[in-house]
């Protein structure tokens, strides 16, 4: 019902889109400033990353080791992950801004141009969203298999899994097979013991990102060919260039932005699970895409809005 009115007409934006971005920054803004005690074996702690640092720089006598248990104390949100989030932001949205705008003309009304923006990320967080369906998918089928014929060779080679006892309860965790290969190396140690697991789980991830993202401009309607459609209904051309000339140009940009974008998202992630930032990289380039493109329709009202009163 919320989504309906947000969609007819009482606010910008869908409101899905508006709820997932909600939820992944109620998350991070909890993990920093929650004033929820957990007893650990070190004594009681505060979870909010930043309130946990004042806590351990007013308690403890040491106030260099306090420093650096805030920083790096594992098992609760601390503040190196909360510096991580906020640089991966920061990130997303500077690469936002790289994009190749094509000039176009109508040919009906001379003197009207504009342009036809090619965004880095063409296709958004589309192939993070694909991929991760994918891995999940993947996970859930393997388990579901192995429990019942652990002992088959095929099942083996699709994933091996075992309980592991933690804080929340027992959680199964991949040890072997493509399950294994897929998923994100825990830690750096876990890297160096492995190279190979990390080699393969990072080509993964930009081969997998980079197909989801071409295959999806073919089935979205936003391929150079559904474009060049696009613009000779309008009766628009690319300036400097003949009208039969407009696939061909697309071709050189449209192709190349949605591969290449959806490798940079597939790295951005990647670079966000292995610095340990808060929500796990896709959920941060979910919440940094999705608010952005609210900007952008809040900027596009206002510009209407003024334009209309002048």
């Amino acid at each position: 019902m919320l989504d309906e009115l947000l969609q007819k007409g009482y606010g910008l934006g869908s409101g899905i889109s508006l709820f997932i971005a909600t939820n992944i920054c109620e998350n991070i803004v909890w993990k920093a400033f929650s004033p929820t005690t957990i007893n650990t074996g070190r004594g009681t702690e505060f979870e909010g990353a930043i309130i946990a640092l004042f806590h351990l720089l007013v308690t403890r006598t040491d106030k260099v080791k306090a420093l650096k248990e805030a920083f790096y104390r594992n098992n609760l949100p601390n503040i190196w992950s909360l510096l991580a989030t906020a640089f991966v932001f920061l990130l997303v949205i500077y690469f936002q801004g790289f994009r190749v705008d094509l000039p176009v003309k109508y040919q009906k009304y001379r003197g009207q141009q504009g342009s036809y923006p090619i965004k880095l990320f063409y296709t958004s967080n589309i192939p993070i969203i694909l991929q991760t369906a994918l891995v999940s998918n993947l996970y859930f089928f393997s388990q579901l298999l192995y429990r019942r014929y652990s002992t088959n060779v095929l099942v083996q080679l699709l994933g091996r899994w075992q309980d592991v006892e933690g804080g929340m309860g027992s959680t199964s965790i991949p040890i072997g097979g493509l399950a294994y290969y897929v998923s994100p190396p825990a830690t750096l140690a876990e890297i160096i013991f492995d190279p190979f697991h990390a080699i393969f789980y990072f080509t993964f991830i930009l081969v997998s990102c980079a197909l989801f993202s071409k295959t999806w401009i073919e089935v979205s309607g936003s391929s150079p060919k559904d474009v060049a459609k696009s613009f000779k209904d309008q009766d628009m051309v690319i300036r400097g260039f003949r009208p039969g000339s407009t696939l061909s140009v697309l071709n050189r940009y449209i192709p190349i932005a949605a591969a290449f974008g959806g490798m940079c998202i597939g790295a951005l992630t990647v670079a966000a699970d292995f610095m340990g930032a808060i929500g796990s990289g896709t959920g941060i380039l979910l919440a940094v895409t999705i608010i952005f493109q609210y900007f952008e329709m809040f900027v596009k009202e206002q510009s209407s809005e003024s334009s209309i009163f002048n």
